[in-house]
């Protein structure tokens, strides 16, 4: 505690690094176990010394600082996993509305023949909710009051009644999965009954109920009439008949008017229906832009935390250094400004040579652009690559973490199936992925990347950018690794050359990859060999 004392009475910098490097793989590891993903425990990681540095003045002398950093990790993870649970459900319901709203009708034509039937195979129970959900159209909070029950068990028997659905589909020829079924039911199972249907009925049983319940009393009581009671009656029965007649002829003309004006309307429905999609597709757009929106709002807020930080940390090292600062450069301004240049200079070569450009590059933050060029001078064109490759690490980290959580987001809805197309998995992600990024991507076996075992199957890019620099990463439902693309490109071509080195050495190995040179025999293995020179350079 004595560096947390240090720190909150000084705000020393070295303090709160020391406590940083001591502690930062304990709170890493608690992160990941908890989360088990790289990158957001990455995220928590930070998180949790951020909360250190704001509540160090807070903090007992008597606190153990493990236990409390362990604490306090625990409490972050459980906090990001209810907010990404919360937002995959909203999107889950948010895609299913989609779908709702914009049916296939090619796949309604292979369901509808085979639809009663398939509800047959369902539960009184399943097949109840699937009716109110689909074909009433009800939120699942109405369907789960109209069965008396809540809405999370009401959503569990509407998805088990879809699952039984498709499964009988499929034994009948028909394999589409649950939400499409889903989506073409709820659009077409209900259709419209002519205009004029509705009033014949009404009219026919109205004018049948009067006949039949005229006639009937008529007989009941003709027993006991006279003769003349009977003519009266008679004469009633034919003056009503002949009303039921004249209303049944009146609801006939009525309809005939009504397919009239139906036919007439049909143009403005067709309009109105053109209306209301592109009403539809403007809300989603807007509830796009305004998440945008937020997102960038929350940066900005970010940036602006982060400057007034930097002020405050310049003004307590120039007041605590005033005679040691005066007149020079504040050494943070001067590293900050250096920084800036450098990703002014990065971003000026990727507008020179876009094809080294990727799509990922729009996940990264002013934070990641950052970090790529600290530490990295860009003199040469060989730091050129090396940072902008380190770039694309960051951006594809980011969006190979995304792909991982929504295949698991995948295959907790489809009974722990992965996966067979990557498109499967845009109904999973937090915000749509951009397609150019999907494409970039593949779903593989792990015997593809052997050197990284982290489970199968597994997702990685197709090829690199830069085959010199770029790193391999490789993401499947429980882990995440990384190898070279060179190594596993070149090894069958390098192989002979490590093997004739070591029969020359005694078995050792080479200290520096210029020493395999005379070994080399090949075309291809001189450029093998000047690869790995390359990549080593200015790295000692």
């Amino acid at each position: 505690m004595a560096l947390v004392r240090e720190y909150a009475e000084s705000n020393s910098e070295g303090a709160f690094a020391t406590l940083v490097s001591r502690h930062v793989n304990l709170v890493y590891s608690v992160a990941l176990r908890q989360v088990q993903d790289p990158h957001l425990a990455e995220e928590i990681t930070q998180s949790v010394f951020i909360i250190l540095a704001r509540k160090a003045k807070s903090l007992s002398p008597k606190t153990i600082l493990s236990g409390w950093l362990c604490r306090t990790a625990r409490y972050v993870c459980a906090d990001t996993l209810k907010i990404q649970r919360r937002r995959q459900i909203r999107e889950q319901e948010s895609q299913m509305q989609s779908i709702l709203n914009e049916p296939d009708p090619g796949v309604w034509n292979h369901i509808a023949p085979l639809l009663d039937e398939a509800l047959n195979c369902l539960g009184e129970k399943e097949h109840d909710a699937v009716v109110l959900r689909f074909f009433d159209g009800k939120e699942l909070k109405q369907v789960g009051a109209a069965m008396g029950t809540t809405e999370d068990a009401a959503r569990m028997r509407v998805n088990r009644g879809l699952e039984k659905l498709r499964e009988c589909l499929a034994k009948r020829g028909v394999t589409l999965s649950a939400t499409v079924i889903a989506g073409a039911v709820a659009a077409n199972s209900v259709q419209a009954a002519p205009a004029g249907l509705a009033v014949a009925i009404t009219a026919a049983l109205s004018g049948t109920t009067t006949i039949t319940t005229t006639a009937v009393i008529a007989a009941t009581k003709a027993i006991a009439m006279t003769t003349l009671q009977k003519t009266l009656v008679t004469a009633t029965v034919a003056l009503l008949a002949g009303a039921g007649i004249y209303e049944a002829r009146q609801a006939s003309q009525l309809r005939g008017e009504n397919q009239t004006l139906q036919q007439q309307q049909s143009p403005l429905a067709e309009q109105i229906a053109d209306l209301r999609r592109e009403r539809d597709q403007t809300a989603r757009q807007l509830a796009l832009l305004r998440e945008e929106n937020e997102r960038l709002g929350r940066n900005t807020e970010e940036l602006l935390r982060l400057r007034a930080e930097a002020a405050r940390l310049r003004a307590d090292t120039q007041q605590a250094r005033p005679s040691k600062n005066a007149g020079s450069l504040d050494p943070i301004e001067s590293a900050a400004n250096l920084w800036v240049d450098r990703v002014a200079r990065l971003k000026q070569r990727l507008e020179q040579t876009p094809q080294v450009g990727i799509p990922e590059l729009r996940l990264l933050s002013e934070e990641d652009w950052l970090a790529a060029v600290k530490g990295q001078p860009l003199e040469t064109d060989t730091d050129y690559r090396r940072a902008l490759s380190t770039l694309r690490r960051a951006a594809e980290g980011k969006a190979g973490g995304l792909m991982q959580k929504a295949a698991q987001a995948f295959a907790s809805g489809n009974n722990g199936q992965f996966p067979t197309d990557l498109a499967q998995l845009q109904p999973y992600f937090d915000s749509p992925m951009d397609a150019a990024i999907l494409d970039r991507w593949t779903i593989e076996s792990q015997e593809a990347v052997p050197s990284v075992g982290v489970g199968n199957p597994i997702i990685t890019e197709r090829a690199p950018v830069d085959e010199v620099f770029d790193q391999r990463l490789v993401f499947s439902q429980t882990g995440s690794g990384s190898t070279d693309f060179l190594n596993q490109a070149i090894w069958g071509t390098m192989q002979p050359v490590f093997e004739a080195y070591r029969a020359a050495h005694n078995g050792q190995w080479q200290t520096d990859f210029s020493q395999l040179l005379p070994y080399a025999t090949t075309p291809e293995q001189q450029a093998a060999v000047q690869k790995m020179i390359l990549r080593n350079s200015g790295t000692k």
